[in-house]
């Protein structure tokens, strides 16, 4: 009977897993990194791909920082990469000679817009109907 049994558990293989996805099967496969797997939804050679790569480190970019960059307009690419589902805060502050700056900063989305993101969602709000 012993020998019965291990021949079935032979037959019936264990799924594999992904850690990152708690579960869920996932198609990336697990030797690559979770920032990797983050920053493939932009194009590496593209401008928004540098704001982003320099947001997700946690610089705080200013207009002056990103033209150095080679972004000449940085409130567009923090658009774009709120539009690819990113929370951009931009934070006015004013710097030291008097000029007022604008700071933009990757962070974490408050509960209020999480909450009305699944209201839009509930009620069959999709991109596709914005």
């Amino acid at each position: 009977m012993n020998i019965l049994a291990k021949l079935m558990v032979d037959l019936f293989p264990k799924r594999q897993y992904n850690l990152d996805t708690m579960g869920r099967k996932h198609s990336t496969p697990s030797n690559v990194n979770i920032k990797e797997k983050v920053m493939k939804r932009f194009n590496p050679k593209s401008k928004t791909y540098k704001v982003f790569n320099a947001l997700y480190n946690g610089e705080a970019l200013t207009s002056a920082k990103a033209k150095k960059m080679g972004v000449g307009n940085l409130a567009a690419e923090a658009s774009r990469i709120r539009q690819g589902g990113y929370a951009v805060y931009s934070n006015t502050r004013t710097a030291g000679n008097g000029v007022k700056v604008t700071e933009y900063t990757l962070g974490k989305p408050s509960r209020e817009i999480v909450a009305l993101g699944y209201m839009a969602k509930a009620k069959g709000l999709t991109l596709d109907t914005i």
